[in-house]
């Protein structure tokens, strides 16, 4: 783990106590503020780098202050607005900081309320700060691609050309993504006639619309969970002896326990899953006689899920709520698995 992701552990360590307790905005900035810019390499005590209460004239607006100003060799690089960590940031207000925007020289502004961290720049409009911004972070629950964007905004590494690329790069893929989810869960018509042109033959009538509608949707859950399982299937191949050879917990003799394919296949299935949020290597096997148990670190105390599949006729998924209480859920198929990605990625990410 790198010395960043090491401090951003400890940032999110920070952020939960202070969920819990800091009630004030000054409380936050305390607690995880000041952390935080100390962990992007800024030096808090150095007036000449951190300038607190930043003033600034703004048109007929005389003496408004901004939380924190970061300066890089002398020059206003960052503006932060802090609100209390008790204010979800959709609710916020940050009409300050979106007037000193206009009239500072920093093009790099940064809200936060100690659990979310919101990036703005002006990628729409020059010296207007956009009305969203391009990158967020929830320093309570994130991914290790997350800490290496956020890792862009380290004062050795400070690029605001290259953030700002990496901002376009993100906003357009961030939107495509959202449109092609869009799609896997409702293909809207254009979505379908798009397909539906290059496969059916004769005009797309309404007839023919609706059972191509459901055939496309088909397709691309195939699609996806194919190009997800090719892609580990080399990685489960080198690593499943190994695994599954591990000491079993309730296994009694492990010479009666045998991993089947539909077991193996499922393990498959919750890697795919699990690797939105985490290195599939984490993601281990233990099997036992009476079912197989899915650990992050082959751990039994960072347990996923179960299957339970040595029944005759149905399978179990066994799934753990915030409590680690399990909750089995027939399946009749093992694509059903990934009816309950949700709760398998909630798992996961309770041990990042």
């Amino acid at each position: 783990m790198s010395d960043f992701a090491q401090k951003v552990n400890e940032l999110s360590r920070r952020s939960r106590h202070a969920s819990q307790h800091a009630l004030t905005e000054e409380a936050t900035k305390t607690s995880v503020v000041l952390p935080l810019i100390q962990a992007f390499g800024f030096d808090p005590f150095n007036l000449e780098e951190v300038v607190p209460e930043y003033v600034a004239d703004v048109g007929l607006k005389k003496g408004e202050k901004i939380d924190f100003a970061l300066n890089i060799n002398g020059v206003l690089s960052v503006l932060i607005e802090v609100k209390p960590i008790t204010m979800p940031l959709g609710t916020a207000q940050y009409s300050q900081l979106f007037r000193y925007f206009a009239t500072k020289e920093a093009k790099l502004a940064v809200l936060t309320n100690g659990r979310e961290i919101w990036f703005f720049s002006d990628m729409d409009e020059p010296n207007r700060m956009d009305k969203k911004p391009f990158f967020t972070f929830d320093l309570q629950s994130y991914t290790e691609s997350e800490v290496a964007d956020l890792a862009r905004f380290q004062k050795t590494t400070f690029s605001i050309s290259a953030i700002r690329e990496a901002a376009s790069n993100l906003r357009f893929a961030k939107a495509a993504a959202a449109y092609i989810k869009k799609q896997l869960e409702a293909p809207d018509d254009d979505f379908v006639r798009l397909i539906g042109k290059q496969i059916v033959e004769g005009s797309l009538t309404k007839a023919v619309m609706e059972p191509l509608r459901l055939a496309v949707q088909g397709a691309l859950d195939l699609v996806i969970r194919d190009r997800i399982q090719d892609k580990l299937s080399v990685a489960f191949r080198t690593d499943m002896p190994a695994e599954t050879a591990t000491a079993k917990s309730d296994a009694g003799d492990a010479a009666d326990v045998v991993t089947t394919d539909d077991e193996s296949q499922a393990f498959m299935i919750v890697r795919a899953i699990a690797a939105k949020s985490i290195e599939v290597e984490r993601v281990t096997l233990r099997d036992a006689k009476s079912y197989c148990s899915i650990f992050v670190d082959d751990n039994n105390r960072k347990p996923v899920c179960r299957l339970y599949f040595n029944g005759k006729s149905t399978k179990f998924l066994g799934l753990f709520d915030e409590n680690k209480v399990e909750i089995k859920e027939p399946i009749e198929r093992l694509s059903d698995i990934y009816k309950y990605s949700s709760n398998i990625e909630r798992a996961v990410k309770a041990y990042i």
